[in-house]
């Protein structure tokens, strides 16, 4: 069974920083791309960062580039999103999700929980 755990979230300031992680298990994890996912209040999903299986050229969304980065650690099993110069609309939910192949251009499946990032003065 594909288990994703995100945890990190929290309140902060805008301008402050973040680190989530996402543990992962029930899946050959160095296999798979992943995804970092989030959902603004009232809003659909959006995906932020990407990454192939081996951890190379990480892709951004737009909205995020240059202040989010994303690495993975294929030993532990576990994905990182490093989020500085938060923005009040970097609040959301935030999820890790499993790429369909070792491409991110492939899309993905399985979501974990998420956790809340809020961003607020």
């Amino acid at each position: 069974e594909v288990q994703l755990v995100e945890s990190g979230g929290g309140l902060v300031q805008p301008g402050e920083s973040l680190r989530l992680s996402c543990a992962a298990s029930g899946f050959a994890f160095s296999s798979y791309s992943m995804y970092w996912v989030r959902q603004a209040p009232g809003k659909g999903l959006e995906w932020v960062a990407r990454m192939d299986n081996d951890g190379g050229w990480p892709n951004y969304a737009d909205s995020v580039k240059g202040r989010f980065t994303t690495s993975r650690d294929n030993a532990k099993n576990t994905l990182y999103l490093q989020m500085n110069s938060l923005k009040p609309e970097d609040t959301g939910v935030y999820y890790c999700a499993k790429g369909l192949s070792r491409s991110y251009y492939s899309g993905y499946d399985y979501r974990g929980q998420g956790t809340q990032v809020t961003v607020s003065s």
